[in-house]
């Protein structure tokens, strides 16, 4: 029976590949070439709780940065934001004993310069993939972008006139 079901089905892939037609090949039309978007600056904010963290991640990123021969530019505010919070030991009474906690938030700046989107796409993914536990980050980026024409034409009528 097995082979009754091999057979019929190898008999059916044969009919079918030769029933097939071929049809002459198009020529296809180049597809239009998109040119990267240029960046001026893509800035990252980094935020952690443990300075020693954020430190050796902003080296990393620097590093990986300079691998992609990017320039770059870091640096950290001197002094961490504070945030504290006192509660009640007790839920419902002892009101005079209380517990104070605090959260220090150190900050953290990469900026890097002149960069093409391909390479920005690249370099942020690398560094997001590689974020530590207890840091954060935000990327701003600055496209650099042709004038419009309403602007241009503006401009060469005003010279032609003077």
């Amino acid at each position: 029976m097995l082979g009754f079901i091999r057979n019929s089905v190898s008999r059916n892939l044969l009919r079918s590949s030769l029933s097939t037609t071929v049809e002459p090949v198009k020529t296809l039309e180049p597809a239009p070439v998109e040119l990267d978007k240029l960046y001026k600056t893509m800035q990252i904010e980094l935020r952690g709780n443990d300075p020693a963290v954020l430190n050796s991640y902003v080296k990393f990123a620097t590093t990986a940065g300079n691998h992609l021969d990017v320039n770059s530019k870091s640096w950290k505010l001197r002094k961490p934001n504070h945030e504290r919070l006192t509660v009640l030991k007790a839920i419902h009474v002892q009101k005079k004993h209380r517990v104070q906690y605090e959260f220090r938030t150190y900050y953290s700046f990469i900026s890097y310069m002149h960069l093409t989107e391909s390479t920005a796409l690249t370099l942020l993914e690398y560094i997001q993939r590689n974020l530590p536990e207890g840091v954060s980050m935000k990327a701003t980026s600055i496209e650099l972008q042709k004038l419009p024409v309403h602007l241009t034409r503006e401009e060469s009528e005003q010279s032609s006139e003077s």
